[in-house]
């Protein structure tokens, strides 16, 4: 190969997708980093690992301050994704730090290992972090301390206790100081022991039947929360799971077109839909919310499964009534192989407000 050529070559534009799926390629990034499954098709984009759709699921219930989980083939990644993504190391790298030190009575999972058994393993791994390098006499997990130097878990907890009791309740828990935050602070630090230990007991020990895949289109008329406007932001649940929007600043018809993707489990509960008002210094401020049925878009979709349906078509309907919060019906339909179902909902609790948002349903294949 001539210079030029060369040159030419390192001059090359590689598209996100092409760069994700050479890291996808990469030695350990082949199998599932928590139970070894092959070909991955997810990653935590926040912890930087490979895992497989059954770990997924469970790294969902962790919360999005844990590990947010993106689809290497379904969601749409930027060169600053994949930047930060490659910058994390990949499997092997991370595995190295997260199981550094794993206990002689703790298996890890296998691909079919039972889903209690990958809750257990995967919160202790990233949530709990218990396996992370020990100190030289076993003492627990290493974690720096404010002098610069490590020491072990064990080591640290009195000395924190006492940096803390000494402290009102507003400067050991800043921002906790209303109820109303509860929900909302699901995606930070959590408020007590016993919820996480609740959290562990209950969240991700649940089989999940698929995928959906909602797009938050817009807001209408929403409620004015800042003297003549608001900065609103979404929040979708579903069941353990909880995703959020950005924020949009000073807009009362918001456009945000951002796909945030929730496991579905085997007892389907409603999608929760909340918005609220994004405030610097004082509690966010509530701006109404709906809840929406989706079995009818899943039993769709597991009835197209069964056939041999090629063209696009409508499937069937979410009629709107007086029962539910829909502005008119929501129709499901199949276009191009894929289970859609556009939604626009009235906002409930709130002097006004609508929102638009389009759902898909990814079979587990996918």
């Amino acid at each position: 190969m001539s210079m030029q050529d060369e040159n030419s070559d390192t001059k090359e534009v590689i598209c996100p997708q092409r760069r994700l799926t050479n890291l996808m390629h990469h030695g350990g990034n082949k199998f599932c980093a928590d139970c070894g499954t092959p070909e991955p098709k997810w990653v935590s984009s926040s912890l930087g690992v490979f895992i497989c759709i059954k770990c997924s699921g469970i790294h969902r219930s962790l919360g999005v301050h844990i590990s947010k989980v993106l689809s290497l083939k379904l969601d749409e990644w930027t060169d600053e994704q994949v930047d930060a993504l490659a910058k994390l190391g990949g499997n092997t790298l991370l595995n190295k730090k997260y199981e550094a030190c794993i206990p002689s009575n703790m298996r890890k999972p296998k691909p079919h290992s039972s889903i209690e058994e990958r809750s257990e393993y995967i919160r202790r791994k990233y949530e709990m972090q218990q396996f992370m390098g020990c100190d030289d006499n076993g003492a627990g997990p290493i974690v720096p301390s404010s002098q610069g130097r490590s020491v072990s878990l064990a080591q640290c907890s009195s000395s924190y206790y006492h940096s803390i009791i000494d402290k009102k309740p507003s400067e050991r828990f800043p921002g906790r100081s209303r109820i109303g935050n509860a929900f909302r602070n699901s995606w930070g630090r959590k408020d007590s022991e016993h919820k996480s230990k609740k959290s562990t007991s209950l969240a991700g020990m649940v089989e999940f039947v698929g995928l959906i895949k909602v797009n938050v289109v817009r807001g209408t008329h929403l409620a004015v929360r800042d003297v003549m406007t608001s900065d609103p932001y979404v929040i979708l649940s579903l069941g353990h799971q909880s995703v959020k929007t950005r924020v949009i600043k000073n807009n009362l018809n918001p456009v945000w077109n951002e796909s945030l993707m929730l496991s579905i489990p085997e007892n389907i509960p409603p999608l929760k839909v909340l918005v609220y008002d994004k405030d610097t210094f004082s509690t966010d401020d509530f701006m109404g919310e709906a809840e929406i049925d989706i079995q009818p878009l899943v039993i769709a979709a597991k009835a197209y499964e069964k056939s041999n349906i090629n063209e696009s078509m409508q499937l069937g309907k979410f009629v709107a009534s007086k029962d539910n919060t829909l502005v008119r019906d929501g129709i499901i339909s199949l276009d191009e192989g894929k289970i859609k179902q556009e939604i626009s909902v009235r906002l409930q609790n709130i002097e006004r407000g609508e929102l638009e948002l389009e759902l898909e349903c990814v079979p587990l294949t996918q």
